[in-house]
């Protein structure tokens, strides 16, 4: 049984000057301080301390072969999105960044699966991005799951992931930049309560507005954190959506009838959690993801999966692996091709 982490954060060496390619005083840049730490940095400010997995793919490979993880997907963290950039900027920096994510994960092309990050703000650049990202070797994209006050079902963001499908380029969506952060200070309350809420946001917003009647039903998209405060909370928008003319009135369906669109990551920490979250989109939608190597993330990869009640040996080895196989399958197979191509 292969076992593949689709949620999984790097933050290659990136120095100041390097990210003064995206912002003149807040760029994001990587302070290496030796010993195996680091800081997180944007500008002159100190944003998180990390370790070298976070870096260092020698170490990352030792950790994955400690947790008897085959394969993780490799995506950037989101402090390096850029979102807020002037276009142009942020594209350029994205195509660093994304050369800088294919350099580590060249490493083991076998077990690290490269996904780029665009320049979500312009759609059409993005675009342009990933495709170009798609041709040097990406296996997915990473969006944050809003630009500003445009959420996912924004007319030009749903053309963005329109183009992704059309490219078979696989979707992860991760929530960042919080709303309400005025009233959540302290306890990281941001990262408790405020990104459950976001993804929550980001998928009823595709539901109602009926953007995914307009997406591709091709698109491969996942939600990290098994998809915030969706699963819990389902009935309550199925029923808004039977007694509400307001709350249909661009969705032909209701929601549950949407589950079948997206993917969504097993990092909810609780096997009772994890149960509901399966019941509610099928054993078939949910894929392993740790949020490693964060301190959040789960920290013995799979142990909620192995832990979840009710769940028989064939549906857990699809949530440990093979359903991540499916979502990535092209790009695998794409790899693969690769690989033979270049052999003597």
């Amino acid at each position: 049984m292969t076992v593949i982490d689709v949620h999984t954060h790097v933050f290659p060496q990136i120095t100041c000057r390097e990210g003064a390619l995206l912002s003149d005083d807040g760029q994001p840049w990587l302070r290496v301080d030796g010993g195996g730490a680091g800081m997180m940095m944007s500008g002159d400010d100190e944003y998180r301390p990390v370790g070298e997995a976070l870096w260092d793919p020698a170490r990352r490979l030792a950790d994955m072969d400690a947790a008897g993880v085959d394969v993780q997907a490799v995506s950037s963290t989101p402090l390096m999105f850029g979102y807020a950039a002037e276009p142009g900027r942020a594209a350029d920096w994205c195509d660093l960044v994304n050369e800088r994510i294919l350099a580590f994960c060249a490493d083991a092309p076998g077990r690290l699966l490269p996904l780029c990050q665009v320049p979500l703000q312009d759609p059409a650049l993005a675009c342009d991005v990933a495709t170009r990202a798609k041709v040097a070797g990406h296996r997915g994209v990473h969006i944050g799951n809003h630009v500003g006050d445009r959420n996912l079902d924004d007319e030009g963001i749903t053309a963005f992931l329109a183009h992704c499908a059309r490219l078979g380029l696989p979707v992860l969506a991760h929530p960042w930049d919080m709303f309400g952060a005025d009233r959540m200070r302290g306890h990281m309350l941001p990262w408790l309560c405020g990104m459950p809420a976001e993804t929550q946001l980001s998928i009823l917003g595709l539901m109602l507005s009926g953007a995914f009647e307009r997406i591709p039903p091709s698109l491969r998209l996942c939600f990290c954190h098994g998809g915030g405060s969706f699963a819990f909370l389902l009935g309550r928008a199925d029923n808004a959506w039977h007694r509400r003319d307001i709350v249909r009135a661009a969705s032909p369906r209701p929601p549950s009838e949407y589950v079948d669109r997206f993917h969504v990551d097993s990092a909810v920490f609780d096997p009772r959690a994890l149960r509901l979250l399966v019941d509610v989109m099928g054993p078939e939608r949910v894929m392993l993801g740790t949020d490693y190597p964060f301190p959040l993330g789960e920290m013995e990869p799979g142990a909620t999966i192995r832990d979840c009640p009710g769940l028989d040996d064939t549906e857990c080895a699809l949530l440990l692996g093979g359903n991540a196989e499916a979502f990535f399958a092209a790009a695998v197979e794409e790899e693969e091709l690769v690989t033979e191509g270049s052999a003597p």
